[in-house]
């Protein structure tokens, strides 16, 4: 009879744990998706979030493969060797969860995915990257029902989802000293020779899961499935009015684009359960099928219909490259309640990274701590903040299906710090 006593007290551990790590995952991964509000405890609950993220990524020793395509170190116009890659960013939360009986609902708004790089327009691979930047809105309904199964209880879970995102780069297409040695003409001319590519697109997805829970061990497993979301109808512009006409088929116009892309697939597994009195355990793994984004080709949208537009397509106009592999993430924690009022939790997280070879994704290794307060029965703020490690590595020209990618430029990175801060607030009644 203690222990379950004890078990019960730590029942404000479940949700203040899965803010004790903030995500650094790999691929194009904010926010993620996250139901935890799901199961609350209370009949009627919300809740309000934001995470702030410091990446530190620095490019070192970047190598112009071709100088004569850009900022190269043979005097057309220099770049340095290195360049601050990342920005920070924020990633806002909010979710209403509603029960009746046996049947649990919520809907909440996330933005899963994003990326901002912005290593800028004066390093030796600026025709490679100047700034990238994606944004994903997400708004979901999650639904579960549930019922006795032995000492315990067990859900069934589903619901879907409408996703928006949208998306810019721009790169170094005809650095201004080659354009002058091409066409004197336009030495002092205003082109900076800086393309510009738009995208966006909308779709819809789903999930799916089950969890089994015996509320008063605070024990919990679940299992969830997101579908992927396929934008089939990405569509854009590719703005060279930068460079002069004459540098290219497509140079001093704006072109409209489209293609195709597909957002990943994912399944995780949360564990958690009390393991001595006022003490909780808890871990995860998660697999995100990354490897779904390689080269996304983008083709005129005069040519629709005519040729296929493929990586290899002669319509192609320009791509983005990704080709990422396929995510794992490992967390594992505990919690502990100090009091009525405060609890605590630390937990350790590895992210395998994206990049094989091409990019900077590499592994990440980050350590969180979280901790809730509750000034009323129904009210809990809760704050966390975490600091990792982004691992070393270098990025260069791969080839793949025939086709080399990165052959542009090449680098290296050391081992980088990242570190976040998060909080929350939640009202339940």
């Amino acid at each position: 009879m203690a222990s379950r006593m004890a078990s019960a007290s730590v029942l404000s551990l479940v949700l203040v744990s899965t803010l004790a790590q903030p995500s650094f995952a790999g691929g194009l991964e904010r926010g993620g998706y996250n139901i935890d509000l799901l199961f609350d405890q209370s009949r009627f609950s919300s809740q309000a979030a934001v995470i702030y993220v410091m990446p530190q990524r620095e490019l070192k020793n970047a190598k112009d493969t071709d100088p004569s395509d850009g900022l190269g170190s043979n005097g057309l116009g220099g770049g340095t060797t290195t360049a601050d890659d990342t920005e920070n960013y924020a990633v806002p939360y909010a979710g209403i969860k509603g029960g009746f009986e046996d049947v649990d609902c919520l809907v909440d708004y996330s933005e899963p995915f994003g990326a901002h790089t912005n290593p800028g327009p004066n390093w030796v691979g600026a025709q490679n990257n100047i700034e990238t930047k994606i944004n994903s809105h997400n708004y979901a309904g999650t639904c579960s029902y549930k019922f006795d199964v032995g000492p315990g209880q067990f859900r069934v879970i589903g619901g879907g989802f409408y996703q928006e995102i949208d998306g810019s780069k721009e790169r170094l297409v005809l650095a201004p000293a080659i354009m002058t040695m091409l066409a004197p003409s336009l030495a002092g001319s205003s082109y900076t020779g800086v393309g510009r590519l738009n995208l966006q697109d909308n779709a819809w997805g789903w999930r799916a899961g089950i969890a089994y829970e015996i509320p008063e061990y605070a024990m919990r497993a679940s299992l969830v499935y997101n579908s992927r979301v396929k934008y089939d109808d990405l569509t854009g512009t590719v703005d060279l009015t930068q460079v002069p006409v004459g540098a290219g088929a497509f140079s001093g116009r704006v072109t409209d684009v489209y293609g195709s892309a597909e957002a990943p697939d994912s399944l995780e597994l949360k564990l958690q359960s009390g393991i001595a009195p006022d003490w909780l355990a808890f871990g995860s793994v998660k697999w995100m099928n990354w490897s779904v984004l390689q080269s996304i080709p983008l083709c005129p949208t005069a040519t629709k219909g005519l040729v296929a537009c493929t990586p290899n397509s002669p319509a192609k106009l320009t791509s983005l490259d990704l080709l990422y592999r396929d995510g794992w993430t490992v967390t594992g924690g505990v919690g502990h309640k100090f009091n009525e009022q405060w609890t605590g939790a630390v937990s350790l997280t590895w992210d395998r990274g994206t990049s094989h070879g091409y990019g900077a994704q590499t592994d990440t290794w980050t350590l969180g701590t979280g901790a809730a307060y509750n000034p009323r029965e129904n009210v809990e703020w809760r704050v966390a903040g975490a600091i990792g490690v982004l691992t070393s590595g270098s990025s260069g020209a791969i080839t793949q299906d025939g086709v080399t990618f990165g052959d542009d430029v090449s680098y290296s990175f050391g081992n980088d710090l990242v570190a976040a801060i998060s909080t929350s607030i939640k009202v339940s009644f």
